[in-house]
């Protein structure tokens, strides 16, 4: 277990403390909307399925980017072999983090009213834009707080002489995190046109930033936790990133294929869609490499498990599932079913959300200077969530492939009753599921949350507060 070598890591705990939050409130309306597609009428008109939905898709971003922030700010000081930039920046960035979180959780009721805002010709409190739902006010709040990362971390760099591939995909992507959220800043009133703006910023962000900086801080986890060789990881780092953005920017083009845009993107779009598993595969072959490379038993088993199980849904939720419904002949079938659900689950949480869980148990247990750890709690966590989420994914693909036969092969009406019995079973089947993967999120939560606070069943010695709180520094408490 190393040490905390410069006081500024300090500042990530929070941010890994706010994830877990979030996480567990995504994880609570997810329950709701799983309950309320059983049964329609529960909490109608106090609560509609629209706006919990929303409050479900909103916290998912916000824990991911909380997580992403807080692996980055632990990860920059090792990097730059100093300490981070204006650290009083990340302290405001944290706090505005939990306002916008805030305003947008309180905002989103404003959708049941019909209430958007309208000021200047923009939606300055709800846009009603999946995923982009928050209106124009959070939109700038939130712009300023990624040209604040983005700003720290290219100050806290070395040298762009000294940068290995590490440095410049976390580099190359907290600057495009932060530009390519400038396409969702403007208000435009053809659809189509807003439809093809929107995913810029959805789908460059998930499938070219996000995934940037998601093997970056895999890459360097495993020099951390393997003492990997930094440029056999650097080799597959280059080449990740690579792939990624050969196949994801054009690959965008899946999203353009019903909105009213020319035909040639239906071709476009499913070439490059098909490749975008590639750099996925290559990912998850070099953790199995990293991971043997020494033959000993793995010391962290929860973070290992939670970092192997963020490339195995990658490749199955973003690859396998992302490569088969963005055919454009297949996603003239799939589209806008619960096949879309299915992939987003896996895909989201799987890639994205289990790397951010696998360094909060990397990371907290050295904040709090703990050497070593009772991790049953976090391997059974692990399962629970892992096979909740499999369950759900499972669930969604079955009803999206009845709502496939209902409504395209039989031809019967979208918003007809017809739909609702044959879907009665799935729709009781991801609640079942996603009961499972709450246990897991509530054991999980606790156990970081309280990791230090508990005794130690290794060493038989209760760990107290002032011994956690070494550094004098109220950053690195008790949030």
């Amino acid at each position: 277990m190393i040490k905390i070598e410069y006081e500024t890591q300090r500042l990530s705990l929070r941010f890994f403390l706010l994830m877990l939050v979030l996480f567990f409130l995504q994880t609570a309306f997810g329950l709701l909307i799983a309950a309320q597609q059983v049964d329609p009428t529960l909490l109608a008109g106090i609560l509609n399925f629209n706006v919990a939905r929303a409050e479900h898709t909103n916290l998912a971003v916000f824990w991911v980017l909380s997580g992403f922030i807080a692996t980055i700010l632990f990860a920059g000081p090792l990097l730059s072999k100093r300490e981070l930039a204006a650290p009083w920046l990340i302290k405001f960035l944290f706090y505005a983090l939990i306002a916008v979180v805030i305003w947008n959780i309180f905002t989103q009721a404003l959708a049941e009213e019909g209430i958007a805002g309208w000021w200047m010709g923009q939606p300055m409190l709800q846009e009603g834009l999946e995923y982009l739902e928050a209106g124009r006010i959070a939109d700038i709040v939130i712009l300023i707080g990624f040209a604040i990362l983005c700003y720290v971390v290219l100050r806290t760099f070395p040298p762009l002489s000294q940068w290995n591939e590490i440095h410049w995909g976390l580099g190359l992507g907290v600057l495009a995190l932060t530009l390519v959220w400038v396409f969702g800043l403007f208000f435009v009133q053809r659809l189509d046109l807003q439809e093809y703006f929107r995913w810029y910023v959805v789908h460059y962000w998930v499938e070219g930033v996000w995934e940037v900086i998601h093997i970056s801080l895999v890459g360097f986890l495993l020099v951390l936790m393997f003492k990997a060789d930094v440029k056999a990881v650097g080799y597959a780092v280059f080449w990740g990133i690579s792939l990624v953005w050969l196949s994801g920017l054009l690959g965008n083009a899946h999203h353009y294929f019903w909105i009213g845009t020319p035909e040639f993107w239906q071709f476009w779009g499913s070439l490059f869609s098909a490749l975008e598993p590639l750099p996925l595969i290559f990912c998850f072959w070099h953790i199995y490499l990293d991971a043997h490379q020494d033959g000993k038993p793995v010391a962290n088993m929860p973070a290992f498990s939670f970092l192997l199980g963020s490339v195995v849904l990658e490749q199955v939720g973003a690859g396998i599932l992302g490569f088969t419904m963005t055919f454009a002949l297949t996603n003239v079938w799939s589209h806008g079913t619960w096949i879309t659900a299915s992939h987003a689950h896996l895909a989201l949480f799987g890639t994205f959300g289990m790397l951010g869980l696998a360094a909060a148990y990397y990371v907290i247990p050295v904040m709090r200077g703990i050497e070593s750890f009772d991790q049953r709690a976090g391997k059974l966590a692990f399962w629970l969530v892992f096979t909740g989420m499999l369950g759900m994914a499972f669930a969604f693909a079955i009803g999206g492939t009845i709502q496939v036969f209902v409504y395209r092969t039989l031809g019967l009406d979208w918003f007809g009753g017809d739909v609702r019995p044959a879907m009665q079973f799935t729709k009781i089947l991801v609640p079942v599921f996603g009961a499972i993967f709450a246990v897991g999120v509530c054991l999980l939560v606790f156990d970081l949350l309280t990791l230090g606070y508990r005794r130690n069943p290794i060493s038989n010695v209760p760990v107290g507060f002032a011994k956690l709180a070494t550094s004098g520094n109220r950053w690195g408490r008790w949030l």
